[in-house]
């Protein structure tokens, strides 16, 4: 049964021993972040802070910051059931013939959940603050470089003036004042494309922002969508239970009725743009200061006792690091659907989410490599990929030592490397312009003769099974245990 909001989540985790309460009294102003940052490292649980200097909310945090924890909130035994699932749905074969009809009912029967259900009264509506005092949250400076505190797990809710489709998508918030913010949208991201729409018409653009909501939804949010697929349809297929959502009090936005907290108000097209940052980010470096929109808080609405949610992004493996591997693992199957010659993929964390990736694929024409890279980075957010690796389909992605192994041993520098020129994400510190630059392809892939490698190729070196069958018989006999 889905979670009914995020305390319902964080109840659940309290109840395995995965989440630890801290009474002490301690400060939003960096203390939080270091605290935060050990036990992350540490593998160690969610963190709820109950007593936060200048506020009266408790802070939820580190809540998706183990493979168990996300499973938990995914509500899987592995993230991979999600991707099995979606590649059941989109699988045609499933519907062909009368039997196979029959036995996909249950899979379309889900489809139904998928789509969000408007209520009339919600708990994230129970308090109305319309007197906007930001500084009574408990917003995290995370970073002693940051510009300001930030909103770090923010579901800002946009509108497209065109198409009347909400987007709902995850941009930090710099809070500016008591009812002021940044926006913090990237050129390529959805939420800066509605944004270009609104300046067309002038006026004030409606923004809602929800903190706090039940982990599908809070995931569903960083997801890499396509742009017609509403965000919180999304959370529905995720949740197999329709997502509840509510009108805001000010603009006709739709909310998830579950949030903590909800921040109503408007981005004014016609205002100059404010210097924001920098931010430590979840690169492991500080993103330097920039031009965004400014985001007027007009109205908070909240549950009588909300707890504040929040994450700390900085050099890897953080919680963040974990969300970033159910997306590689949940949307394998629709990148598998157009490239079918891909077996897996790995994200390794080091890369943040899109800094690197390893390829095994079904190698069968020459160059075949090469045609990999640049279907990957021709889609979507994969287009800031900045190193892709390719390895053969006996090679596991996610053993690192042997995909270096491979790459160190297989490459012929002039033949094997790609360099290609293209967009980058907006973070990118390395490249000399911003949002262009160059990207990395490695062929580490065995050569073939059709591939201009004439000489032999030597095979890799492996026991023979008789004598490894041999010694496991044998293993205590040596005096192993």
């Amino acid at each position: 049964m889905a979670y009914k909001d995020l305390q319902d989540f964080m109840n659940t985790l309290e109840e395995k021993g995965l989440l630890m309460r801290i009474s002490t009294r301690v400060s939003s102003n960096l203390e939080i972040t270091e605290i935060t940052d050990r036990v992350s490292k540490d593998n160690g649980p969610a963190l709820l802070f109950e007593n936060v200097e200048g506020s009266p909310y408790p802070v939820l945090i580190n809540a998706f910051g183990s493979y168990e924890r996300l499973n938990l909130a995914l509500e899987v035994n592995a993230l991979d059931d999600i991707g099995k699932s979606i590649e059941e749905l989109i699988d045609m074969k499933s519907y062909l013939g009368l039997m196979n009809k029959v036995k996909a009912i249950p899979k379309v029967g889900r489809l139904a959940a998928v789509f969000p259900r408007k209520v009339l009264k919600a708990a994230c509506q129970e308090v109305v603050e319309e007197e906007v005092d930001l500084s009574k949250l408990p917003v995290l400076k995370c970073w002693p470089e940051d510009g300001g505190p930030f909103m770090t797990l923010p579901l800002v809710i946009t509108k497209d003036p065109e198409s009347g489709i909400q987007n709902m998508g995850m941009y930090r918030l710099q809070v500016f004042d008591k009812n002021t913010t940044g926006m913090h949208w990237h050129l390529h991201k959805d939420g800066r494309e509605i944004y270009e729409k609104y300046k067309k018409l002038g006026g004030k653009m409606p923004v809602a922002v929800a903190l706090g909501c039940d982990p599908a939804t809070i995931y569903s949010a960083t997801a890499p969508l396509p742009a017609m697929i509403d965000e919180m349809m999304f959370s529905g297929f995720l949740r197999k239970w329709p997502l509840e959502i509510v009108k805001c009090k000010t603009s006709d936005i739709y909310v998830p009725a579950n949030a903590e907290f909800i921040l109503e108000g408007y981005v004014d097209i016609c205002e100059e743009l404010r210097e924001e940052g920098p931010f430590g980010d979840h690169t492991g470096y500080y993103s330097l200061k920039d031009f965004y929109p400014v985001f007027h808080v007009t109205l908070i609405t909240h549950k009588k006792k909300p707890v504040y949610p929040a994450t700390v992004v900085g050099k890897p493996p953080m919680e963040d690091c974990y969300l970033g591997k159910a997306t590689e693992r949940i949307f394998l199957p629709l990148i598998k659907m157009q490239n079918p010659e891909i077996m897996d993929i790995s994200f390794p964390l080091e890369g943040v989410f899109h800094n690197c990736v390893i390829v095994a694929i079904k190698k069968r024409f020459p160059g075949h490599a090469k045609k990999i890279m640049n279907a990957l980075w021709g889609m979507g957010q994969m287009m800031y990929t900045k190193m892709i690796i390719v390895v053969d389909e006996n090679i596991n992605p996610h053993d690192y030592s042997t995909v270096a192994w491979k790459v160190f041993n297989n490459i012929d520098a002039k033949r094997d490397l790609v360099i290609s020129e293209g967009p980058l994400d907006a973070l990118d510190h390395a490249s000399p312009m911003a949002h262009y630059g160059h990207r990395l392809g490695i062929d580490a892939t065995k050569k073939w003769k059709t591939e201009g490698h004439h000489r032999e190729w030597p095979g890799d070196i492996e026991m023979s099974e008789d004598i490894k069958e041999q010694v496991d018989r044998r293993w205590s006999e040596y005096g192993f245990k």
